[in-house]
């Protein structure tokens, strides 16, 4: 709970900061798409522990079709996926390898490299660089976490029953 609290404190204070900096170099209403994109990402990603299927691959989405609207507008809108918006997918695609079955955790992961490898299309940036270091993060840290998670319940005892709770039959 207090990873999420501290997850949306950081989420809200990297978009009003990214949404300043547009309106400051861009001007007019460049900061709106991206900070939306980032809004319903960074959602998700504090709701994944509800449904984590539907929250990664609802992230995925939304970030995929920012960084399709961002190639296709060429230098009329900024670079997709912006940092918190990357952060927030890297927590989804983490949180995936970590908790789902194999299979659809292999799905999330392998979506969520082809979305950062997406935004190579426009070229090297800072942008794609942090969704890059974000992914591999999230594909590093989620899969170590998912073998600690094993390994820790393979090497635990069988739960034992007591009077007050006998074991079932």
């Amino acid at each position: 709970m207090l990873f999420n609290i501290g997850l949306g404190v950081v989420f809200t204070l990297g978009i009003v900061f990214t949404m300043f900096m547009l309106m400051d170099s861009w001007g007019g209403a460049s900061w709106v798409f991206g900070s939306a994109v980032s809004i319903i990402v960074g959602g998700l990603a504090l709701m994944r522990e509800r449904q984590k299927m539907l929250t990664a691959v609802g992230g995925l989405a939304v970030t995929a079709v920012g960084v399709a609207v961002s190639l296709i507008a060429g230098d009329d809108l900024p670079q997709e996926p912006a940092p918190i918006t990357a952060l927030a997918l890297s927590v989804l695609v983490g949180s995936s390898i970590r908790a789902l079955p194999r299979g659809p955790a292999a799905g999330i992961a392998a979506g969520g490299v082809m979305v950062t490898g997406g935004a190579w299309f426009d070229g090297w940036s800072g942008v794609t660089s942090l969704a890059t270091m974000g992914m591999i993060a999230a594909l590093v840290m989620g899969s170590v976490l998912r073998g600690l998670h094993r390994n820790r319940h393979a090497n635990a005892s069988a739960p034992q029953g007591s009077w007050t709770n006998p074991p079932r039959s």
